[in-house]
């Protein structure tokens, strides 16, 4: 009896193991589906290198397929890895899911059911409710995006209503009018949350100064810094994107940019 419940926990636990979260020893080449019903097998297994975990920074190489092999996209062919925050809803759940069981210098293929893909919407050339196949490796991994620390700091409010507080000054190049700008940046809902950065994306903005080809904070609040310098900047909706929705930005939103200024020319 003792024994046959033995053999009976074993397959239990081998259940768990199977369709739960994956075991702490990976097997090359050997299919793993989680308790999601997302499908994973590693072609290359580095378990001493780092593991990415919620918010940090990820920058994956992959090409996706559909079931029938046909290539739908791929950063290996354009040659750019993607970065991206993990476990922040910047990509399919799938993805979110997958790569946070990789470490640095994985490789795997994600065999993706449609729930924890694209659903009943069709994407280009990706039908509805498909399954999908992504070869992906993991190439890096880096701390995720911190806000400023503007504690203590002076909070200064322009006419317009802008309020910036300079969190590093900057002895640099003075931005103006006309200038080419290039910056990093991450803005804030007014709860913490991320809405955009392109620190996550590891990828500097530029654009023109003063020609309205951002939003009006951004026009006034730049033009106030040299480069060097770190400034968060809190902008009322009247000087972001008014009253209607813009994307997952709501009207009227008061809007928070943590923002670096890197270059002017």
């Amino acid at each position: 009896m003792n024994k046959i419940i033995a053999i009976l926990l074993g397959l239990m636990i081998t259940m768990i193991t199977a369709n739960g979260q994956l075991p702490e020893k990976i097997e090359k080449n050997k299919t793993y589906t989680t308790s999601s019903g997302l499908q994973i097998m590693f072609t290359e297994i580095n378990s001493k290198n780092k593991q990415p975990k919620t918010g940090d920074i990820v920058k994956v190489h992959y090409t996706g397929k559909l079931i029938n092999d046909s290539i739908f996209d791929s950063s290996v062919k354009r040659g750019t890895p993607i970065s991206f925050a993990l476990g922040q809803g910047k990509v399919i759940k799938g993805w979110d899911e997958g790569i946070g069981y990789l470490h640095i210098g994985d490789k795997a293929v994600l065999s993706i059911p449609a729930n924890l893909g694209y659903g009943e919407r069709k994407i280009g050339t990706i039908p509805a409710n498909s399954k999908l196949i992504f070869d992906v490796e993991l190439i890096d991994v880096t701390e995720g995006v911190k806000p400023f620390d503007a504690k203590g700091k002076d909070t200064v409010t322009t006419a317009s209503g802008l309020k910036y507080i300079i969190v590093k000054k900057g002895g640099g190049i003075q931005a103006a009018s006309g200038k080419t700008i290039k910056v990093h940046y991450t803005g804030y809902f007014t709860d913490g949350k991320i809405f955009d950065s392109s620190v996550e994306r590891g990828e500097a903005f530029s654009f023109v100064l003063g020609q309205g080809r951002v939003i009006k904070g951004w026009d006034e609040g730049v033009a106030l810094m040299k480069t060097g310098e770190k400034v968060r900047m809190i902008i009322p909706y009247q000087l972001g994107y008014g009253e209607n929705d813009y994307g997952p930005i709501k009207g009227k939103s008061t809007l928070i940019f943590d923002v670096e200024l890197l270059e002017v020319k």
